[in-house]
């Protein structure tokens, strides 16, 4: 048996073992676990249920981390997008008003469209497009939207008055000592190289708040999965259609679209899968992979779906194939049970999280040209507008629109590659019919 799944995977080949794919599994599992608590904990706040999103968030990781590793052969594990949640939860439903329903509909609608732009070879023609420095700047930007979420919902920054938005909590107040103790606990393993820092983080500080008595422990700790019915199917096509819905179909569209091929190549170079002229062969599997998985978790109740860069972390621990996938769809399929656990865990806990993640996804902006302002200044657009309009939307949108503008005023429009002119003009529609409140 081990003979046949190390010739089914290419084991040889790849000049892996069985062994050393199991650990890379285990790595990727832990190092990205901490998306079965975040995400649901961030849909929250647009009114998905946390237990059935729990679920569904763990479902979509299995279903979309199995068929990167049978259909795709390729080490990279699959979960609902961090950015896409925030952008839904706090975006779309909270500050525009419309209904989680309408959302999924739109993700829904974004994976049929990367199935068929992939099959057609549309594309990869429209992210290599993108320059370097937008992408970095998306990052960068998420990242710094994310923080602030995270420092919200943990009380270490309030929401303040209109002469000054924001404000200090009470930082001696229990819960807020809670959330701090998380950060710090998290700080340290992540200096002391813990590869489940952020897992270990949250779990630790849960147990703090429970005995502190900041939040009430779970009733039980293992059980059956909850029911998916509250969320499952809940597509609603007609809003999402409507052509006030059409910025946010466009926004999601876009978010996912770099999300997923930006993510693909980065973990690709670091395995060293890419090609002489830095291309991924056969990369137009993973890509289909990720956009039925984005249909797929829009069917089961939650949001865009793809590879995970925290793949990193299983490919720097040996992993080749997929078989290091299959392990950690495993680990996933484990976690199911754990469900009551998971629906206690505090904002004290995930929240600190949410400033971690936030903290990682600032690295690209070292590799944004600060010399050069026609790469500059779109890509301070994108951090400023993300971070301040609390849309990440408007951030990457005005990104598309000022890059080509700085490159045109420079004469240099040499530089700017057709498919970006697309994009560009997509997000002109997108200002022109954002729904302002």
């Amino acid at each position: 048996m081990l003979n046949t799944i190390g010739s089914y995977f290419g084991f040889e080949r790849a000049g892996t073992t069985l062994g050393r794919e199991t650990v890379a599994g285990l790595t990727t599992f832990v190092t990205m676990s901490y998306i079965i608590v975040v995400n649901p904990a961030i849909l929250r706040a647009a009114g998905i249920p946390v237990e059935a999103s729990m679920v569904a968030t763990t479902v979509t990781a299995i279903f979309g981390t199995l068929l990167m590793a049978l259909y795709a052969n390729r080490p990279f594990a699959i979960a609902p997008y961090m950015g896409e949640n925030a952008f839904v939860a706090y975006t779309v439903v909270q500050v525009l008003g419309f209904h989680w329903q309408t959302a999924l509909a739109a993700v829904f609608l974004a994976g049929v469209l990367f199935f068929l732009l992939t099959v057609f070879r549309l594309r990869q023609y429209l992210v290599e497009a993108i320059p370097s420095g937008l992408r970095y700047s998306f990052a960068v930007g998420i990242g710094l939207f994310l923080t602030f979420i995270g420092l919200n919902e943990t009380g270490i920054v309030m929401l303040g008055s209109a002469g000054a938005p924001v404000r200090t909590g009470h930082l001696t107040a229990a819960p807020v000592l809670v959330a701090i103790f998380g950060f710090l606990l998290m700080a340290v393993l992540m200096i002391r190289r813990f590869p489940a820092a952020i897992l270990i983080g949250i779990l630790a500080t849960a147990f703090v708040a429970f005995f502190a008595g900041v939040s009430a422990p779970p009733k039980a700790w293992v059980s059956l999965p909850p029911s998916l019915a509250p969320i499952f199917f809940k597509l609603d096509f007609n809003g999402a259609l409507s052509w006030k819905f059409f910025p946010v179909v466009l926004t999601i569209f876009i978010m996912a679209f770099v999300d997923t091929m930006g993510t693909l190549i980065g973990v690709s170079a670091r395995a060293g899968f890419l090609d002489q002229n830095g291309n991924l062969p056969q990369i137009e599997r993973p890509m289909l992979t990720d956009a039925l998985a984005t249909s797929f978790a829009a069917l089961v109740g939650t949001t865009t779906a793809g590879a995970y860069i925290e793949s990193a972390t299983g490919i720097e621990a040996g992993g080749r194939t997929g078989f290091t996938s299959v392990i950690t769809a495993l680990c996933f399929v484990a976690a199911l049970f754990f469900s009551p656990f998971v629906a206690a865990i505090p904002p004290q806990a995930y929240g600190p999280a949410l400033i971690v993640v936030g903290l990682l996804m600032l690295a690209p902006i070292t590799r944004i040209q600060f010399d050069d302002f026609t790469e500059l200044i779109p890509a301070f657009a994108v951090v400023a507008l993300m971070s301040f309009t609390y849309n990440i939307g408007v951030g990457i949108t005005a990104g598309f629109v000022l890059y080509p503008f700085c490159k045109l005023v420079s004469g240099r429009a040499r530089e700017i590659k057709p498919g970006l002119w697309v994009l560009a003009a997509l997000s002109l529609l997108f200002f022109v019919f954002y729904p302002y409140t």
